[in-house]
């Protein structure tokens, strides 16, 4: 399935391209003349992306990245946003209720269920490091670039990024990061944990093929399970984590994948998922 949104457009204007195959959905930005820049339109085109990546079970990981090889994104498109200020349109802050696109992957924080890898190639900057932030697990390039440079242009990150990286980075190496808006190398993102790997440009297709194979090749209802359990419980009590309910827990542990895959075992062969 190709197309805007996942309708099959073949519109020249389309801002995400989706493609769906063997149960990987790949969604790129596609404004490579203005290095992946996000207009409003392109947040539109997202929401519907992830809609359908959600409701679609034969989806089960997604990958996002970035046309071209300078850049996965720099975030807001900024021309649009100084048109949209001498318009009197209301300013920006933290969230986006109430804009077009919302809720946005980055305040999908249990409503997206299936893991979402992001391929960096190139430049993460502001939203576009945010976009990456909000992403399970992160491959980046040798050549890849994150920073969030709002503090030096009067704004704030305000798609998250004040607060996934304070949380994904020590504390003083995040507010050195956000009340500077210095850039930060690949091998220093791979340094603090920030990325999952760090590859050679002509390696990175390969690299993400590797990690799609090992996702896809989990039950389906353990994957969502496990990431439901680990978004939610993060920031709980020990104890409270392991008395709450999972509601893709209470699912898999119902389901016919969770007798599959102890008899395959038993029996030497690869289980076959169903994923109900």
């Amino acid at each position: 399935m190709t197309g805007e949104a996942g309708t099959g457009s073949a519109d020249d204007d389309v801002r995400v391209r989706y493609e769906k195959k063997d149960h990987v959905a790949r969604i790129t930005l596609d404004r490579p003349a203005v290095l992946n820049a996000m207009d409003l339109r392109t947040h539109e085109e997202l929401a519907l992306i992830w809609d359908d990546v959600e409701a679609d079970d034969e989806v089960r990981v997604a990958v996002l990245t970035g046309a071209g090889d300078r850049s996965f994104s720099v975030g807001q498109d900024l021309k649009e946003r100084a048109r949209l200020n001498a318009e009197d349109a209301p300013p920006t802050t933290f969230g986006s209720r109430g804009l077009p696109g919302w809720p946005r992957l980055t305040e999908r924080f249990t409503t997206l269920s299936k893991p979402v890898l992001a391929r960096v190639n190139g430049y993460a900057l502001g939203g576009g490091f945010e976009l990456a932030l909000a992403c399970d697990i992160i491959v980046a390039s040798e050549h890849a670039v994150f920073g969030l440079p709002e503090v030096r242009l009067g704004l704030v990150p305000g798609a998250g990024g004040a607060f996934r990286l304070a949380r994904q980075l020590p504390l003083k190496a995040a507010m050195g990061h956000l009340l500077t808006g210095r850039r930060m190398s690949a091998a220093e993102a791979l340094r603090f944990g920030l990325v999952n790997e760090v590859v050679p440009h002509d390696a990175l297709d390969e690299c993400v093929d590797r990690w799609t194979g090992d996702l896809v090749r989990g039950a389906p209802l353990s994957v969502r399970a496990i990431k439901e359990a680990v978004l939610r419980s993060v920031d709980m009590p020990l104890e409270q984590a392991f008395a709450t309910r999972y509601v893709w827990e209470e699912r898999r542990m119902r389901s016919r994948d969770a007798v599959e895959g102890p008899r395959a075992f038993a029996e030497k062969r690869d289980p076959e998922w169903s994923g109900h």
